[in-house]
């Protein structure tokens, strides 16, 4: 039997992605997550002309990937450059479509399997059940 007055617990999908990206990167900061070295050094992109400004942008970017895996599992380094990729400018000649720094991915995925949030399999990365009750839980925690 269903309840129309039920309150269903909230995922992923039924929150806004800036919402829930934020609230997540904030989650990870709590947690620790490791940083790479040269972090402040380090673009996004070979079509980036700079570093991100925000000194927490790869907190960012490991929340957006967590996200991703988690509505699209089986995604590897190579599916998530394309979908962080963007436009490169290339002066008076036609733009074209440049993918994403992968090792930003890379170490992302990483530390998120290091945190037990993601794990690899042979069809790519996918979350875990703890993983999942992570996003969950962030989740709900934005929709209220």
């Amino acid at each position: 039997p269903t309840h129309k007055n039920m309150d269903k617990t909230a995922g992923v999908k039924d929150v806004s992605a800036q919402a829930f990206i934020a609230a997540y990167a904030a989650h990870l900061k709590k947690q620790k997550l490791e940083m790479p070295k040269n972090v402040d050094l380090l673009k996004t992109g070979a079509q980036r002309e700079l570093p991100p400004k925000d000194s927490d942008w790869f907190y960012t970017r490991t929340a957006a990937v967590a996200r991703r895996i988690y509505l699209n599992p089986g995604c590897g380094v190579g599916a998530l450059r394309m979908i962080f990729g963007k436009s490169k400018n290339n002066g008076n000649a036609p733009s074209h479509f440049s993918r994403a720094a992968g090792g930003n991915v890379r170490f992302a995925l990483q530390q998120l399997e290091k945190m037990g949030i993601v794990e690899t399999t042979k069809h790519g990365r996918r979350i875990t059940s703890k993983g999942q009750r992570s996003l969950d839980l962030v989740a709900s925690g934005v929709r209220k």
